[in-house]
């Protein structure tokens, strides 16, 4: 059964970020997401920290957060703490790190470390022993009677995607192309199998803006960043694994029309580097029409095997694409509708 969450970005103000949480809950979004790149936006875990006290049963994490900007361990610590402080609410989207530390001039975390930090710290947040730097390190306060807290692990390339397979409970692709999600479950899925964990545990999260409208024209303005913010990843694995590679063609062959790209844009509606995407990738990688045309997406996404739609809302008319959702498409996947 489908899922929803919402992303939310840390921009100030920070009322604006709770409101837009709170909003979200009520109208049906079960996850509550949002960025972690501290220069671009406020640094989001005190806001996180702040959303679990003004929300009651939606689930709040990082859609993305990094091993490669915070230190391991304060990462985990972080999490137990505000997992105690939602009363078991909290779950972890981790990436390589894209904008948080290309901005302050690093690059994103080499797969192995990325790989070796996320098992640490998927254990050390949930109270588990760790080795670290030589130190067997516990977090004895840790509340492990509220339940796990999940790990779920973004990739594009096979060797991120076979680190998630190998460590996460699940793997988040941020685009909407059913061809392409099905390459990313498999790969990741192969390595889930060979590492001897059951493939099938392994969840799959789509994330991508949506615009419910029946100006088809506008919608594709309002997301036309999105598959742009996508070709810096599709850039790395290009100079990593080339043009000539198991990587489906779907995902690789648009960026040939690339020029550049602005960080000072990251995420904005208007975006100039986003004037190379065409009006077909915008419908393949993201959620847009009316009520209808938005449901049937969603349909074939649940038909393949996501487990959760997350709305990127870094689209104009927030409250109404909540609302939206909340009224014409949420329930149309309840579990108590038959």
């Amino acid at each position: 059964m489908l899922s929803f969450g919402v992303t939310v970005l840390p921009d100030p103000p920070y009322q604006r970020f709770l409101e837009l949480i709170q909003l979200g809950e009520r109208h049906g979004f079960e996850y509550g997401w949002t960025y972690d790149s501290h220069v671009l936006w406020q640094d989001s875990y005190p806001l996180l920290t702040m959303a679990a006290e003004r929300t009651s049963t939606m689930k709040l994490g990082h859609f993305v957060t990094n091993p490669g900007i915070r230190e391991p361990t304060v990462t985990a610590s972080a999490y137990a703490t505000m997992h105690d402080i939602s009363n078991g609410r909290m779950v972890m989207g981790i990436g390589r790190g894209d904008s948080s530390r290309r901005v302050v001039g690093l690059k994103p975390v080499p797969v192995a470390e990325y790989e070796r930090a996320c098992a640490t710290i998927r254990d050390l947040m949930n109270g588990r022993k760790v080795e670290w730097n030589g130190k067997e390190l516990e977090l004895k306060w840790a509340r492990t009677d509220l339940g796990e807290i999940p790990m779920w692990m973004a990739g594009y390339g096979p060797k991120a995607l076979a680190a998630a397979g190998r460590v996460g409970d699940g793997v988040i692709i941020q685009l909407a192309d059913p061809e392409i999600i099905r390459w990313i479950m498999d790969t990741a899925r192969r390595a889930a199998e060979e590492a001897g964990r059951d493939p099938g545990e392994l969840k799959c999260i789509v994330s991508a803006p949506s615009h419910v409208s029946d100006d088809l024209a506008d919608a594709r303005e309002q997301v036309r960043w999105f598959p742009a913010m996508v070709s810096n990843h599709v850039m790395d694995l290009i100079e990593r694994y080339g043009w000539e590679s198991e990587i489906p063609t779907a995902l690789t062959d648009y960026v040939k029309a690339r020029k550049f790209y602005d960080y000072g844009e990251h995420s904005r509606v208007g975006a100039r580097h986003g004037e190379f995407v065409s009006d077909e990738i915008c419908d393949r990688f993201c959620v847009l029409g009316t009520p209808e045309q938005a449901t049937a997406k969603l349909r074939e996404l649940e038909s393949i095997g996501v487990d959760q739609f997350n709305v990127y809302l870094m689209t104009k008319n927030q409250e109404e694409t909540l609302e939206a959702y909340g009224r014409d498409i949420i329930p149309r996947f309840s579990r108590v509708v038959a």
